[in-house]
């Protein structure tokens, strides 16, 4: 990798940073404090969602859902089965194959939030759609930085093809055909993920 993208990875990591701090910024004008696994909100933003909660009663509003979201229904929560399938194995994968590899594990709980359910504006059918959204993108999440992770210590290689939603990782690696002390370069990579293992059991 040459200084040129390396200094320009610096930067869009800086850029992140800022944008993340500018959005906890915004967000903290919400006024709402995290107690342990829950959201509170003070009580005049939470009468405030009350308000805005639709007026029409529950049938009402049921009978004003698109038909298409019914009939799609039972195959949206089908993939549940799948998810919780694939949630098992990912996990039982990391938990026996990355302490031999000395790669720190992924946090399943810094992926899968689940905490739309305490916005006082849904009604129950829309708290368990977010709850279902809430566990099926961040649990894909989770398992694409398990195999970001496996994807760094096996095979550091871009492809040589543009490929569309990489992970964070991919733009560090080696570019495709960049075959000079390949192997020298493939246990730097590795000494990084067994680096981040050493920086997360610090206190």
């Amino acid at each position: 990798m040459n200084e040129k993208i390396r200094q320009l990875l610096k930067q869009i990591s800086t850029l992140e940073a800022e944008l993340n701090t500018a959005i906890e910024e915004q967000e903290s004008r919400i006024h709402y404090k995290i107690e342990g696994k829950r959201v509170v909100f003070e009580s005049a933003i939470k009468e405030a969602h009350l308000k805005l909660k639709p007026k029409m009663n529950f049938l009402i509003w049921f009978l004003t859902v698109r038909p298409q979201n019914f009939i799609t229904m039972p195959v949206i929560y089908g993939m549940l089965v799948p998810l919780a399938l694939l949630d098992l194995c990912i996990s039982l994968y990391q938990l026996t194959c990355f302490p031999i590899y000395g790669i720190t594990r992924v946090k399943r709980a810094n992926y899968i939030l689940i905490d739309r359910q305490y916005l006082a504006y849904l009604n129950i059918i829309e708290k368990a759609d977010c709850m279902y959204c809430g566990y099926a993108v961040g649990m894909l999440s989770y398992v694409s930085e398990i195999l970001a992770r496996t994807e760094q210590y096996f095979c550091p290689i871009k492809h040589a093809r543009k490929m569309l939603g990489t992970h964070a990782r991919y733009a560090h690696f080696l570019g495709y055909g960049e075959a000079d002390d390949f192997h020298e370069k493939l246990e730097k990579f590795r000494s990084e993920l067994v680096s981040e293992a050493g920086q997360a059991g610090k206190p």
